[in-house]
C-alpha cells in the first residue's frame, strides 16, 4: 500500500502547473466559491475541526492562532503569509509555490476572508527571484479572474494581496521580525506581549502563517474537516511535505500523513547512498536535535519526535552517513547561525560567536576535553534566555550530538584534527600508491 498521499503536490506535474488555466482545470478556486458561501467563523470553525497545526516548525493550531483575533474592534486587520524560507535544509515551501502558486493564493484568499482580512502579504524570501516572479503572475492572474480585488464574485468581500520581497535576513522568518520587516525596519524580534494577534502589523491584528499552513486549507474546505483529520495521527492531524535531501538515492519532496517513520521515507527514496549507511539526521531542520539510526523507526509527528528529544519542526530530513563528520557539519551549521543573529539580545550575539570559537578549536584537534564542557554550559546559557528561538536552534544540533556523538568529538582530540581528514589522506595515498605500483 502507497503511504504517499499527494493532496498539495497532487497538481505538480500537470502540464503548466503554475498557470491559472491549469489549476482551475484541476479544480482550483471551487474551494474559495465554497468558502464565500460560508460564514467567515464557520470556516475558523471548520479549520479548528480539522486539527491542521503550522507547518512553519512549532505545530501550532492554526485554527486556534485565527481565533485569538479579535473581532468588532474596529481596526483593519492583516494576514502575513511567512514565505521566508531560509533555514539549512528546509526546502518545502519554495517548491510548492514555484509548482502551484495558486494553491497558496487561494488559501490566502479563503483565509484571510475567514479573519476579515482586507489586505494580506506573502513575504518571500528576495533570494529566490523565480519563485517571486511566478508568485507575482499568479496574484495578477488571480486578479484578472476576479479572484482579488474589490466585491471578489459578487459577495461584496474585498481583498488585496501584495507579494513582499525581503533582502536576505534568516532573522525574518521569526514572526515579529517579519513584521518590522514589512514595516520598513530592521528585521529584529519584537518584545512579546503584545502578541501579534492583538497588536501585529501596524500595531493591528494580524495572523501570520507558514506557506503549507495556508495552502493546506483549501483543499480542507472543499473536502471537510473529517476528512483532513483522517489522516495523521491523534494529535497530529492530516498530511504534510517531507523534505529528503543529503545521502540519499533519491532525494525530493514526499507528501504523507503525518505518522510516517523515515524508515518508511528511505524506502521510498531508494535508500541511503548505495555501499553506506545511516549515521545522524535531522528531523526539521538544522535548529532540531538530531538523531541517528536507533530513531529510524520514530513516527514522524509532533508528540513522537517531541518524545524523542528532537522536534518535527518543518519536516526536512537531512541525511548523513558515516562518511559524514558529525562535528564538522555541526560547526557549519553553527556558523550560519552566528552569522544570521540580529545582535539584539547578548545570549544569542554573543553566546554564538563564542560556540563557533570553541567548536573550531574542537574540530581543528586543538582543544581540551574541558571544552565540551564548556560548550554544554554555553547552550545552557544561551537556550531559553535569547529573544527569539534563533538562539535555541544553534544550541540543538550542538548539545544532540554531544549526547550522541561525544566519542568523535575526543577522537578530534586524540588525533589532533579531524579523522575523517586523516582517513582520506590514508586512502589517496594508498591510491597513489597501487598506481605507482602497476605503473
Amino acid at each position: 500500500m502507497d503511504p504517499l498521499t499527494p493532496v498539495l503536490s497532487d497538481n505538480w506535474d500537470a502540464d503548466r502547473a503554475w498557470t491559472l488555466a491549469s489549476y482551475e482545470h484541476q479544480g482550483g478556486y471551487g474551494a474559495l466559491k465554497k468558502a464565500l458561501a460560508t460564514p467567515q467563523d464557520d470556516v475558523i470553525e471548520i479549520v479548528k475541526a480539522s486539527g491542521l497545526r503550522g507547518r512553519g516548525g512549532a505545530g501550532f493550531p492554526t485554527g486556534m492562532k485565527w481565533g485569538f483575533i479579535p473581532q468588532g474592534d474596529g481596526k483593519p486587520h492583516y494576514l502575513v503569509v511567512n514565505a521566508d524560507e531560509s533555514e539549512p535544509g528546509t526546502c518545502k515551501d519554495m517548491p510548492l509555490m514555484l509548482a502551484s502558486p495558486h494553491t497558496l493564493v487561494e488559501g490566502v484568499i479563503i483565509s484571510s476572508y475567514a479573519i476579515r482580512a482586507n489586505v494580506a502579504f506573502i513575504y518571500v524570501r528576495g533570494e529566490v527571484l523565480h519563485v517571486v516572479r511566478r508568485l507575482q503572475r499568479a496574484v495578477q492572474e488571480a486578479y484578472l479572474a476576479g479572484h482579488l480585488g474589490s466585491d471578489i464574485h459578487g459577495t461584496g468581500y474585498d481583498l488585496e494581496l501584495v507579494v513582499h520581497a525581503g533582502a536576505g535576513a534568516y532573522i525574518c522568518g521569526e514572526e515579529t521580525a517579519l513584521l518590522d520587516s514589512l514595516e520598513g525596519r530592521r528585521g529584529q524580534p519584537r518584545l512579546r506581549p503584545p502578541f501579534p494577534a492583538i497588536a501585529g502589523l501596524y500595531a493591528s491584528p494580524t495572523v501570520i502563517n507558514n506557506v503549507e499552513s495556508i495552502a493546506s486549507v483549501p483543499c480542507i474546505v472543499a473536502n471537510g474537516a473529517e476528512w483532513f483529520s483522517g489522516m495523521g495521527t491523534e494529535k497530529s492531524k492530516g498530511m504534510g511535505l517531507f523534505s529528503l535531501s543529503g545521502h540519499v538515492n533519491n532525494p525530493g519532496q514526499f507528501e504523507a500523513p503525518l505518522g510516517i517513520t523515515l524508515r518508511e521515507l528511505l524506502d521510498l527514496a531508494g535508500g541511503v547512498r548505495d555501499g553506506h549507511e545511516l549515521k545522524f539526521w535531522t528531523p526539521g531542520g538544522s535548529s532540531t536535535p538530531l538523531l541517528t539510526a536507533e530513531h529510524l523507526d520514530i513516527p514522524l509527528d509532533f508528540e513522537s519526535v517531541g518524545a524523542a528529544g528532537s522536534m518535527l519542526g518543518t519536516r526536512a530530513l537531512q541525511i548523513f552517513d558515516e562518511t559524514t563528520c558529525v562535528v564538522r557539519a555541526v560547526l557549519r551549521w553553527t556558523e550560519f547561525y552566528k552569522h544570521e543573529s540580529c545582535g539584539k539580545c547578548t545570549p544569542c550575539r554573543e553566546g554564538t560567536w563564542w560556540l563557533v570559537q570553541t567548536i573550531q578549536r574542537l574540530e581543528d584537534g586543538a582543544g581540551t576535553e574541558a571544552d565540551l564542557e564548556t560548550l554544554l554550559d554555553l547552550c545552557d546559557n544561551i537556550l531559553g534566555r535569547a529573544f527569539c528561538a534563533l538562539g535555541d536552534g544553534a544550541t540543538s544540533p550542538i548539545t544532540s550530538s554531544i549526547q550522541y556523538f561525544r566519542d568523535e568529538y575526543l577522537e578530534h582530540l586524540r588525533r589532533g584534527g579531524c579523522p575523517f581528514d586523516r582517513h582520506a589522506a590514508t586512502l589517496f595515498e594508498s591510491s597513489a600508491a597501487t598506481a605507482g605500483a602497476s605503473a
